[in-house]
């Protein structure tokens, strides 16, 4: 979710958001990032079939590279999610990016 979530927003409130202003299901397989206002706070909610997990993380020190608008919204690889949750930007430019199938000449 770009933009800032009312952290105190528990699982209900984070999937009935995901439900009602995304028009997405969220009992699908997918996880889905909510930051703070100060952009050191963050939840992930994530369905697994038999229930929701909700991980929470708190910077002590810094923030997090955080969309503020629809335009810089993308999927994550998880190397990209273990950067963000790290406090990194998730464009790494040193990093060495996964080959697509079909891509090798």
């Amino acid at each position: 979710a770009c933009g800032y979530t009312d952290m105190r927003k528990s699982i209900d409130g984070l999937a009935a958001l995901v439900q009602e202003t995304f028009g997405m299901d969220p009992f699908t397989p997918r996880l889905y990032l909510f930051c703070g206002r100060r952009r050191d706070r963050l939840k992930a909610l994530l369905w697994e079939g038999d229930g929701f997990i909700l991980l929470y993380k708190r910077l002590e020190n810094g923030s997090f590279q955080w969309p503020r608008s629809t335009e810089q919204i993308k999927s994550l690889t998880w190397q990209e999610l273990k950067w963000l949750l790290e406090g990194l930007a998730i464009e790494q430019p040193k990093a060495i990016k996964p080959v697509k199938p079909g891509a090798i000449c």
